[in-house]
């Protein structure tokens, strides 16, 4: 397969470039990825300002813009210059998780979300690492690259619904920890939503939104609870008139066979 890899932590990220060297032994693989983080800047595109393109290694470009842009450049630039059609697009994989309403800040599901606009597969992958954590010392992204390939080798993206993106965040521990896999909607999030008021040495105000995490909104479904269960959550999220009768059937339709390609799936 042709895959382009995108995220939004940018080009040099560890989780990216775990994904690349795990996938590149199969697969025909393109990192196209923003030059400096990017995270939290959701689907902004660059309308006002140029963008510059940069080689930094063997099928490796950095992009001056924010992740959407990567991927809208990968598609309409990119595999042109190269000659080539990309089958998928795998964004991630994100330092942190993308649970609950925080999809809607993300650049990483943005990425992943250009892709879909264009009618491509699309799979948004993050790993749950808790900031606060000792275990932050130890490096699972193996974890996260392992289930990608899996789902690539079984032809589990293949059943994404058109216009849908995958929606996967996988527990920061080792294979052998993690305790399965469940199909599950968004939850919600809570956070203090502190500012922070502080002052430069010029004696000028400056903020820093601050809030901190409080814990989820408790429901056995949720891709939130998946996590605290150290399962791996995997969701769908479409874009859709809901309001149809037959586009509700289509879309249970879909699920149904993607959940069908999901119990599919052995991590160990």
């Amino acid at each position: 397969m042709n895959i382009l890899l995108v995220n939004d932590d940018g080009v040099h990220a560890p989780g990216i470039l775990n994904l690349f060297h795990q996938l590149r032994c199969e697969h025909r693989v393109i990192i196209l990825a923003p030059l400096q983080e990017r995270s939290a800047t959701g689907h902004t595109l660059t309308l006002d300002n140029p963008l510059r393109l940069v080689e930094v290694g063997e099928d490796i470009y950095g992009l001056s813009g924010f992740p959407a842009d990567c991927t809208l450049m990968g598609i309409a630039f990119l595999q042109k210059k190269l000659a080539i059609n990309f089958d998928i697009v795998i964004s991630g994989i994100n330092r942190g998780a993308n649970l609950g309403q925080d999809i809607f800040y993300s650049g990483t599901v943005a990425a992943a979300r250009e892709a879909a606009f264009r009618g491509l597969p699309a799979i948004a992958i993050s790993s749950c690492m808790d900031f606060h954590s000792q275990n932050n010392s130890e490096n699972y992204y193996d974890t996260a690259s392992i289930l990608i390939k899996k789902i690539l080798q079984l032809d589990v993206h293949r059943e994404i619904p058109q216009y849908g993106i995958l929606n996967i965040n996988v527990p920061w521990c080792s294979l052998e920890s993690i305790a399965g896999i469940r199909f599950t909607k968004l939850g919600f999030r809570h956070y203090s939503e502190d500012i922070l008021e502080r002052s430069d040495f010029r004696g000028k105000d400056y903020f820093w939104i601050g809030g901190v995490y409080r814990g989820f909104q408790p429901d056995p479904e949720s891709d939130c609870q998946a996590i605290e269960d150290k399962l791996v959550s995997v969701g769908i999220l479409k874009i859709s008139d809901f309001s149809a009768e037959l586009t509700l059937e289509k879309t249970k339709n879909d699920y149904t066979k993607l959940k069908q390609a999901i119990q599919r799936l052995q991590l160990i």
